[in-house]
């Protein structure tokens, strides 16, 4: 498996910190630029409105999952554990909701504002044991610029 470098996260932290963007247009923009490294087969950030994650921006193939509820699959299992969730296979999830046949692997960072969790960004991989602590890392300072621009 040919993983991302530590190069390539900090070329998108870069673009990202100096993008003008804001709201749903850095959000997007977030997307495309994850959508760019290897093992990120699908990118999008799920909004926390009530006990609803929405799906906002994201890129790759469409989902029915356009609003999973707290609780439910690993997005909805992150909110409910206020932790971030990397799973190396899902299909040994029994609560897991699939967006596509493909995905293998998954991982979800929260985003917050202080104690107050804004959304999340989830990636999908088609690999087994596509992230790791690497990726969560990155991720979660990709959050923080989100959350700073949230709107």
């Amino acid at each position: 498996m040919d993983r991302p470098s530590a190069l390539e996260f900090a070329g998108i932290l870069k673009c990202m910190g100096e993008s003008e963007l804001s709201g749903f247009d850095l959000r997007l923009l977030a997307m495309q630029e994850l959508d760019k490294l290897s093992t990120y087969d699908w990118s999008g950030i799920y909004q926390l409105k009530g006990e609803i994650l929405h799906l906002d921006a994201y890129v790759g193939a469409a989902t029915d999952h356009t609003e999973i509820p707290v609780g439910r699959g690993v997005c909805g299992t992150s909110v409910v554990e206020n932790a971030n969730q990397v799973i190396e296979d899902v299909r040994q999830l029994e609560n897991y909701l699939s967006c596509s046949a493909f995905t293998r692997s998954e991982i979800v960072v929260l985003i917050r504002n202080g104690d107050e969790i804004l959304g999340q960004i989830d990636i999908d991989g088609h690999q087994v044991g596509a992230f790791d602590s690497e990726d969560e890392k990155f991720l979660e300072e990709l959050a923080v610029l989100l959350a700073n621009r949230w709107e």
